[in-house]
C-alpha cells in the first residue's frame, strides 16, 4: 500500500488555482454566489447600481471567464471577449476604496460558500485584491 501523501498544490502556478476552484463549474457557482451577495448585502447597493442592467447573465459569464484565465484555465474571456483590461473598462465607474472592498466583501462571502480547501480560499481572497485594486478610480 502506498503511504506517501501527494505534494499540496502551489496556487498560482500552471492551473492548480483553477482546479482548486473546480474548474469552470466551480468558478462559475462563486460567481453566481457573488452576485447573489452584491444583490442582498446592504455594502453592496452602490456596486450593484453601476451594472445598470436587468440581465445579469452577460456579467455573469464574463466574471467567470475572466476568473477562469486568470486562475490558470482556459483562456476563455479572451477566446469570447477579447483582450481583458481591467483598469481601462472600470474607469468609466466611480470606484473608490469603499466600492472595491464591498466587491472583495461579496467575494469572501461567495467564497465561503464554496467546497473549497481553507487555503485556497485564503489565497484567491488575497489574489483578488489586486484586480480589485486595479479597478479603482485613481485620480
Amino acid at each position: 500500500m502506498n503511504t506517501q501523501l501527494s505534494p499540496r498544490p502551489v496556487y498560482g502556478e500552471g492551473d492548480a488555482s483553477y482546479q482548486a476552484a473546480g474548474g469552470y463549474d466551480g468558478l462559475k457557482r462563486l460567481v453566481d454566489d457573488f452576485y447573489r451577495m452584491m444583490q442582498t448585502l446592504p455594502e453592496a447597493k452602490g456596486i450593484l447600481a453601476m451594472h445598470n442592467v436587468e440581465d445579469m447573465t452577460l456579467i455573469h459569464d464574463k466574471l467567470t471567464r475572466f476568473l477562469c484565465g486568470w486562475l490558470g484555465g482556459p483562456k476563455l474571456f479572451g477566446e469570447r471577449y477579447g483582450p481583458i483590461v481591467i483598469p481601462a473598462f472600470h474607469r468609466q465607474f466611480p470606484i473608490g476604496p469603499a466600492e472595491r472592498d464591498a466587491w472583495l466583501l461579496c467575494m469572501r462571502e461567495a467564497a465561503a460558500l464554496q467546497p473549497w480547501e481553507p487555503e485556497f480560499r485564503d489565497y484567491l481572497l488575497k489574489a483578488l485584491f489586486v484586480p480589485a485594486e486595479r479597478s479603482r478610480s485613481l485620480d
